[in-house]
């Protein structure tokens, strides 16, 4: 899943961005309200993680510029600001949940994994699909005959997406966006060699390809 950091604090960004990283996030990071508003309206994010006091463009705005938009991009608002009526602020400029500094990262990534789920449809404790449960904890998948199989951060975020859309026809060029950061080349025919790897592990009747299309996850494989 991709993930939207927009913070201006070079020392907390430093400290989410590798944790971020290790949840299953390709993550892009911008330090300003103006770079921030221009990144979640032109790339496709599954999160935003939102700080208020940003320079060059309050959080708040940016926040309500989005939703004028109709961006439905779940975000997470971050930020020093703690009374009550800031809270209901944001949760009126259409932030779906938000986090007061000082924090644990623990609790950071546990509710950005909740808002996924739930803007996927999904249950918010637990993931699976197709007889397949998604250990994210230890960044495994669980299958059928119980076994835990390990992925690798690539295989896992392509899986993760897969079953956040059981059923639907994901393009080359979609799964791309999700699975990788901004920094990523595009044009590389790397995401079919991890659709590879990943029919290896957990059985090739779980991804079906559409040729010219794309591929589909069966979320009724058992």
């Amino acid at each position: 899943m991709r993930l939207l950091l927009v913070e201006d604090d070079v020392e907390l960004v430093a400290r989410l961005k590798p944790a971020l990283k290790r949840a299953g996030f390709a993550v892009d990071v911008a330090d300003n309200g103006i770079d921030g508003q221009f990144m979640g309206e032109e790339e496709p994010y599954d999160v935003i993680v939102l700080d208020l006091g940003l320079p060059q463009r309050p959080g708040l705005e940016v926040l309500a510029n989005w939703r004028e938009q109709e961006i439905p991009v779940p975000v997470l608002v971050l930020t020093a600001r703690d009374a009550w009526h800031e809270r209901v602020d944001g949760f009126k400029a259409g932030a779906d949940d938000y986090l007061g500094k000082p924090f644990h990262v623990e609790e950071l990534v546990a509710r950005l994994l909740a808002l996924v789920r739930r803007s996927a449809g999904q249950p918010a404790h637990t993931l699976k699909q197709g007889g397949l449960q998604l250990d994210e904890a230890h960044q495994q998948v669980i299958l059928t005959d119980g076994r835990a199989v390990d992925l690798t951060g690539t295989e896992f975020r392509l899986l993760r997406y897969f079953m956040l859309h059981p059923g639907q026809i994901l393009s080359k060029t979609r799964l791309t966006e999700h699975v990788y950061d901004q920094d990523f080349d595009r044009d590389s025919n790397l995401i079919e060699v991890y659709i590879r790897r990943l029919r290896e592990r957990i059985g090739r009747e779980h991804i079906e390809t559409r040729r010219g299309q794309g591929y589909l996850f069966k979320g009724d494989v058992e």
